[in-house]
């Protein structure tokens, strides 16, 4: 059974590292111009700035719940959501980035150290395997979306 484990384990990483199946974040924000990162194109509903920052909250919502007994989830849906179309500078812009970076090594780490199939004491049936699913099938939608906003804004290689 351990070596079953270790070659879960393995794939998760793969699936939240992205680049598989799917491009990770950080080629989908790769050489993004930092003037687009608040456009919203027609019909849709949020910009890259507040996918990026979703991701972030999210990520770090999960990574928190499932190593944290005492952590308290923002409230649904507003504080998952930043209100602003485009972050305060390019420094804000980077933090948001480098937080996604390190939230998901550090779940990473957990995936590799705790049980897997394991219900999280303090959950109502979630496990540290949900979890990572959970993260990178949300991580993959909004990157996806991410895609196309890049696409309609003519931002996005060919």
């Amino acid at each position: 059974m351990e070596n079953n484990t270790s070659v879960l384990v393995a794939e998760l990483k793969k699936l939240l590292n992205g680049g598989s199946a799917h491009v990770g974040l950080k080629a989908a924000v790769a050489d993004l111009p930092f003037k687009l990162l608040g456009e919203k194109p027609a019909g849709l509903p949020y910009s890259i700035w507040q996918l990026v920052d979703h991701i972030r909250i999210a990520q770090w919502d999960m990574l928190e719940f499932s190593r944290d007994a005492t952590h308290q989830s923002p409230k649904w849906p507003d504080e998952y959501w930043p209100k602003a179309l485009a972050p305060q500078d390019e420094q804000t812009w980077i933090a948001a980035l480098a937080q996604i970076e390190s939230d998901k090594e550090a779940f990473i780490q957990l995936l590799e150290s705790a049980d897997l199939y394991a219900e999280i004491e303090h959950g109502d049936g979630q496990s540290i395997l949900r979890e990572a699913l959970q993260i990178a099938d949300h991580n993959a939608y909004h990157i996806a979306e991410i895609v196309v906003i890049r696409r309609l804004l003519g931002a996005w290689k060919s």
